[in-house]
């Protein structure tokens, strides 16, 4: 097994007025970097899946993992 760091970002949309204003869209850290053990990546990818909050579920699409080994 390898040591993983995974970390989950969600990107909100952008109105159409933000998009007017040439804002861009607003990220929040939904899952704080977190260590595990996995026998691969796609592994530590499905850690970090089950590790998304149920408020987001219906918003995966904007959710981002970021995975690395350590």
């Amino acid at each position: 097994m390898k040591l993983y760091e995974f970390a989950v970002i969600f990107t909100s949309r952008l109105t159409k007025a933000q998009l007017e204003a040439q804002e861009k869209p607003k990220s929040q850290l939904v899952v704080e970097v977190t260590r595990v053990l996995a026998n691969s990546d796609q592994e530590a990818g499905m850690l970090a899946a089950r590790a998304i909050p149920s408020e987001f579920a219906d918003k995966l699409d904007q959710c981002e993992i970021i995975i690395r080994p350590f």
